[in-house]
């Protein structure tokens, strides 16, 4: 399953705002972390406020800042208001449904779709900051054992 660019945006942005809670981060900052346009970016934001999981300030000091229930927001949550995937089941032309073979990995390939759709449903914001934690730590454990 592949997400597209606006929706890949959106995630990282909930998880950067969430992480910093009290902080207010720029479009610009997030844009330059994950090497997209400031513009593209800007509209998935204005989304994500619509929904009310951002809120922004102008002016000076200005930016935006996470105003959602980390323990409650799933990443399905902040997927749906950027793509329907739910449809995506066995839309593929990539399996040629009049063969055998192409009719059962077809059919894998679904199943493959519906489990990560309920990952997404299952996995929460503040659950994916504890991951990103737990890698940063085992990151800094092992450069500390290198040295």
């Amino acid at each position: 399953m592949k997400l597209q660019k606006g929706t890949s945006l959106a995630l990282y942005s909930v998880l950067e705002f969430a992480a910093n809670p009290g902080r207010q981060l720029s479009a610009a900052e997030i844009a330059e972390k994950y090497g997209a346009s400031t513009h593209h970016l800007a509209k998935v934001l204005r989304e994500l406020g619509r929904a009310g999981l951002v809120e922004s300030a102008r002016g000076v000091g200005g930016g935006y800042r996470f105003s959602g229930n980390a323990r409650r927001l799933t990443l399905m949550d902040v997927i749906d208001l950027f793509e329907d995937i739910s449809t995506r089941t066995g839309e593929s032309d990539e399996f040629d449904a009049s063969s055998e073979v192409g009719r059962a990995i077809a059919a894998v390939m679904e199943e493959v779709d519906e489990i990560a759709k309920a990952t997404f449903r299952s996995i929460t914001v503040d659950t994916m900051l504890k991951l990103i934690e737990r890698q940063r730590r085992s990151a800094n454990e092992a450069q500390a054992a290198i040295k």
